[in-house]
């Protein structure tokens, strides 16, 4: 797979590379990221191998990546698709300028033009569910500013799957704008999203891009053992990456398990530990799962590119599911019983043919 193997974004036509540059580690603000330079050599690379998929939202380093990418793209804005993000409050103290509302969905949006330097966004996700708003303003801020030109396509992150189920519901009663992607955190470590988000996903024409899919840089092989115990405030877990990584669960017991055996096949492939676990987190079945790699340096970034040249066999892809399995919980398990199966099926063999 290269870059330049574009796909079609869920039930879009919009055609994207299959893996998206993140740009939260563009601009050191918030202490651990990449200088302006670094951050350029980074998109450099990406663009040189054909990639066209931005990944930034308004609040990242404060700003200063999404003025940073607007720097970027200016002489080639016409052949980069960029997503951005609403919801993260920018102004300290001010209850509308954070949140899912409409108010601060267009004060964002005009906001974010004004940083990256263009006239439309390609791609505005809500970044994180307030469960406040009403579906319904949403929705319908969504599709005025797809009419108004400001926006081409409407996506959703950190979502209950219940509530986009009925935001991409109501779009599709009222003749909205539907929602193209979603964007979920997807790892070794991180699965639980196979119990609804996926599915729902593939059911509704949703593109899924995963973040964090090295967990934050824990399957990479960066943490061991030794760095567990450390209790993040909330504070620092803007101060370092580890305390970062540490707030989220993934550096744990569990998490330094898979990473080992990331590692072990990473050992037997000549690969590094990043190439493994990116190339497991690509393929979620038959549906495609595009991961959102962002990196500190221009030798990271270029290593995770490396994934795309990895395939993993049959066995080793084994190997990785079972040490990250998890429980699908009910209905799912109880869905899957086999005397369950046979009463329904009335011993006759069904399955779908779509």
């Amino acid at each position: 797979m290269q870059l330049t193997d574009y796909l079609t974004l869920g039930r879009s036509g919009l055609r994207v590379s299959p893996m998206s540059l993140g740009t939260m580690t563009f601009g050191k603000d918030w202490g651990w990221g990449s200088d302006a330079d670094e951050a350029h050599r980074i998109f450099d690379l990406y663009v040189e191998r054909g990639g066209n998929f931005i990944d930034t939202a308004n609040n990242y380093t404060g700003g200063s990546a999404e003025r940073l990418v607007g720097e970027f793209i200016a002489d080639r804005r016409e052949s980069m698709v960029v997503a951005t993000k609403y919801s993260l409050n920018m102004q300290p103290g001010n209850p509308n300028a954070g949140g899912n509302h409409r108010r601060n969905m267009v004060r964002s949006v005009e906001a974010s033009l004004r940083r990256l330097g263009t006239d439309y966004i390609d791609l505005l996700y809500l970044h994180v569910w307030d469960g406040l708003a009403p579906i319904e303003e949403i929705m319908r801020g969504f599709d005025d500013l797809v009419r108004s030109g400001k926006v081409l396509y409407a996506g959703i992150s950190d979502t209950p799957a219940w509530q986009i189920a009925r935001m991409q519901t109501l779009a599709d009663l009222r003749g909205w704008t539907p929602l193209v992607a979603l964007q979920i955190e997807y790892s070794l470590i991180e699965r639980t999203v196979e119990r609804e988000l996926l599915p729902m996903a593939q059911e509704l024409g949703l593109g899924v891009l995963a973040w964090s899919p090295l967990a934050g840089g824990v399957l990479s092989g960066k943490y061991t053992r030794a760095d567990l115990g450390h209790a993040p405030t909330a504070s620092d877990v803007v101060g370092t990456r580890k305390a970062l990584v540490s707030s989220t669960g993934a550096l744990s017991e569990r998490g330094l398990d898979i990473a080992e055996v990331v590692q072990q096949i990473a050992r037997e492939q000549s690969r590094s530990p990043s190439q493994i676990a990116l190339a497991w987190g690509m393929l979620h079945g038959t549906q495609a799962v595009l991961p959102i790699v962002g990196a500190r340096t221009l030798a990271q970034f270029e290593d995770n590119l490396g994934a795309l040249d990895v395939v993993l066999s049959t066995e080793d892809r084994a190997r990785l599911d079972a040490v990250s399995a998890i429980s699908m919980g009910f209905p799912h398990d109880f869905l899957q019983n086999p005397m369950l199966r046979q009463i329904m099926s009335g011993g006759t063999s069904v399955r779908r043919s779509w």
